[in-house]
């Protein structure tokens, strides 16, 4: 059931998907005001923010379905895992590098690496590349998907220090959403808001569409194993 689930929402929600995230390019580059002293540059931050939500949300997957997966034996949560790692792995390299573009003109460096975020996000891009390789270089289906498994567990510890970084050490990235509010005019919070919420709906449709391909791949290696 949860199979015909998924296999039948995939229409329906590209097409929803593909509608929200041109009303989100809409609501980027002309709905929202440009800011007053960093100009049309910061616009990056309606891509950068969502960017790196998707990646939280697809490292908290890979952190379900690697406990789920070594509780049950149930390769179905592996295929989920390595499906969501692969997609927050390409999320958080686009948060790397939008990050490196706002920072040029407004920092006037690519890079700070006394940066706590700045640091911890490249921690957490590395981690889940090596999560990629533990699955092709551990011999072995049982074993690399245990490995994996457990390495994607371990990885998701960073996950809450990068969100947390700019509250708990000194940095130089802007708090525009804290305890006291969004401290941005209201078009601009309205355009970030819906953009994390059109992102996540990207994620999500991706993520299907990756999960299928890696069962696919599966099944595909098990019929010319039987051969």
């Amino acid at each position: 059931m949860f199979n015909k689930l998924l296999t039948g929402s995939k229409i329906p929600l590209t097409f929803i998907t593909a509608i929200a995230i041109i009303i989100q390019l809409y609501m980027a580059f002309y709905y929202a005001p440009t800011e007053k002293y960093m100009g049309d540059i910061q616009r990056i931050m309606y891509f950068h923010v969502p960017s790196a939500f998707v990646a939280f949300v697809a490292f908290a997957i890979v952190f379900i379905g690697g406990i789920l997966y070594l509780v049950t034996k149930n390769k179905q949560w592996d295929y989920l895992a390595v499906s969501a790692a692969e997609i927050g792995v390409l999320f958080t390299t686009f948060v790397l590098v939008t990050g490196s573009l706002w920072a040029r003109p407004v920092w006037n460096a690519w890079w700070v690496w006394d940066d706590p975020r700045l640091v911890t996000s490249l921690i957490l891009w590395f981690m889940y590349i090596a999560y990629l390789f533990i699955r092709t270089s551990v011999n072995g289906e049982e074993r690399h998907r245990k490995f994996a498994a457990i390495f994607g567990i371990i990885a998701f510890i960073d996950v809450p220090l990068v969100y947390f970084s700019v509250k708990w050490w000194r940095t130089i990235h802007p708090k525009v959403i804290d305890e006291q509010g969004v401290h941005m005019p209201v078009e601009m919070a309205q355009t970030l808001f819906y953009s994390i919420f059109a992102f996540q709906l990207l994620f999500f449709t991706l993520l299907i569409y990756r999960f299928f391909l890696e069962r696919h791949k599966e099944a595909i290696k098990e019929i010319k194993h039987i051969e």
